[in-house]
């Protein structure tokens, strides 16, 4: 009996990562030949945001040279994980990786990813992270169908983004998974936290506050779809130094000299 032909999403790819598995359908096109996306830049360029990645490893050095081995990262909205790969891969022997991630056949593909690239010193979690744990219902995108599927805003918001394709929230389009807030994780040690959750970065936050009082981790925040105001006065209430990192405001403790990693003014998160 003849098989009924299927349509192929997720493909392997060899990448300045390593071996990656993604979405080919995994862009935005904002013009002939220029678009986004993890997979758009991965099958383009061979690399995704190398530079940022480096930056984190440089403070992750710094956490281990203050704090010793043991060295432990949060990465909320992993994606497919191209930071969770090289992070893990950069402290191999002497820290760990917890790369969250809420749509499920993106973390089937950052599972995967840590496995290929034989990351043991990284976990993946599908989850959600809000302020506080339970469980939350979340759109869900067609694979075949192109968009940037890491663009994709869980809550529906005012002015939410076009990211390629049609996002139904709607009842009827949505799932429900596991929510977790930072400080449900009960984590003994947190060095470095990154947060791309599309417009969800202050809830985040406000789930992770005995956390961060009581580690005080380096927070890499993406700040393009947050109150920049409102993450500005959480921070300094925290008391932390801001400089900018791209579309990330990277926040380090008055008492943290891995600030020396940048050689240039802290610039404000707004």
């Amino acid at each position: 009996m003849r098989q009924p032909q299927r349509r192929i999403a997720f493909i392997l790819a060899s990448t300045n990562h390593g071996t990656m598995i993604l979405n080919r359908f995994d862009y935005r096109m904002t013009e002939p030949g220029k678009g986004y996306g993890a997979g758009f830049m991965l099958l383009n360029t061979s690399e995704f945001d190398m530079k940022e990645a480096r930056v984190v490893m440089a403070l992750l050095d710094a956490r281990r040279r203050r704090f010793g081995d043991g060295v432990q990262v949060l990465d909320i909205g992993a994606n497919i994980g191209v930071f969770t790969i090289e992070w893990a891969r950069h402290m191999a022997g002497w820290g760990r990786v917890l790369a969250i991630e809420a749509q499920e056949r993106i973390f089937c593909a950052l599972a995967g990813n840590i496995a290929i690239n034989n990351c043991f010193n990284a976990r993946p979690m599908w989850a959600a992270v809000n302020n506080q744990p339970g469980t939350m219902r979340v759109p869900v995108l067609n694979p075949f169908v192109p968009a940037s599927f890491g663009s994709l805003e869980l809550r529906q918001r005012t002015g939410t983004e076009e990211i390629g394709q049609n996002v139904d929230y709607r009842d009827d389009y949505m799932m429900t998974i596991r929510a977790v807030s930072v400080d449900s994780l009960g984590l003994a040690r947190l060095d470095l936290m990154k947060i791309d959750v599309e417009g969800m970065e202050l809830e985040v936050l406000e789930g992770a506050r005995r956390t961060i009082g009581q580690f005080h981790p380096i927070l890499v925040v993406e700040k393009i779809k947050v109150d920049q105001d409102a993450l500005g006065r959480y921070l300094d209430e925290y008391g932390y130094q801001k400089f900018a990192l791209g579309l990330n405001v990277v926040a380090i403790h008055l008492t943290d000299n891995s600030s020396r990693v940048f050689a240039r003014t802290p610039a404000p998160a707004a």
